[in-house]
């Protein structure tokens, strides 16, 4: 009796190789759903299309077409037909909605496809599988930077960040004095006095910017400008 079936064991590890270079690519760019999410994903799926294929045989007698037991038929694709109609959820938990911006379509439909590779995958398609993976890896770099380089449109279009600064008390204005004269688009400007420690504020507030530079330089100044304890922004497009 064959204790390991390798065919198996080759079809889950190629899911998990291939997840993890597409959730590689959106751990790098820091996005909600990352490495471990993406390989997750791509293993799922394909163990699910794998128990669709051989968990559930039922031979007929003297026959060796696999057949349903009570309508005669068996569906092989049925489970992992689940498995897009199921993804979905997932994606769904990407995807937010920040003022008039809609962010995470993108890190949802690498889920898609990280689930639609682990498929491949459960099926023994593995040139397919490894197309469709360096497809994926390439549109999700290659077609940014031809975006960035290349479109106008891209180029002028703002980023939204979200700013979170812990400081004294004694600071809260003059930041937001800064960040008044210095960004536009300011939104939902917060501040909070800490109950552990009421000397100390929490600020949040939600802007736009024309590039990373500009962020980069705000960065800068506020911690130069402030005593902050902790100065953290956050990209919020997709």
């Amino acid at each position: 009796m064959e204790l390991v079936n390798f065919d198996l064991l080759l079809r889950i590890i190629a899911a998990i190789t291939l997840g993890f270079f597409i959730g590689l690519e959106r751990e790098l760019t820091n996005k909600y759903a990352g490495l471990r999410t993406h390989i997750l994903v791509s293993l799922g799926a394909c163990i699910f299309t794998i128990i669709s294929i051989y968990g559930f045989p039922t031979f007929a007698p003297g026959d060796n077409v696999i057949i349903d037991q009570a309508t005669g038929v068996r569906d092989t694709a049925r489970i992992a037909a689940q498995i897009v109609t199921g993804i979905g959820f997932i994606g769904a938990g990407t995807v937010l909605r920040n003022g008039p911006m809609i962010i995470g379509l993108t890190t949802a439909a690498t889920l898609w496809i990280s689930a639609a590779i682990g498929m491949t995958c459960g099926v023994g398609m593995y040139d397919i599988a490894i197309i469709a993976t360096i497809l994926s890896v390439a549109v999700l770099t290659v077609i940014r930077v031809f975006e960035r380089k290349f479109i106008p449109s891209s180029n002028k279009r703002n980023r939204r960040f979200k700013l979170i600064v812990y400081c004294d008390e004694k600071d809260t204005l003059k930041i937001q004095e800064y960040l008044s004269d210095t960004v536009d688009n300011t939104e939902n400007f917060a501040s909070k006095r800490l109950l552990e420690n009421p000397e100390k504020t929490k600020i949040s507030t939600v802007f736009e910017l024309s590039n990373r530079k500009v962020m980069n330089d705000i960065y800068k100044k506020l911690t130069e400008l402030t005593t902050a304890e902790s100065v953290n922004m956050q990209e919020l497009n997709d």
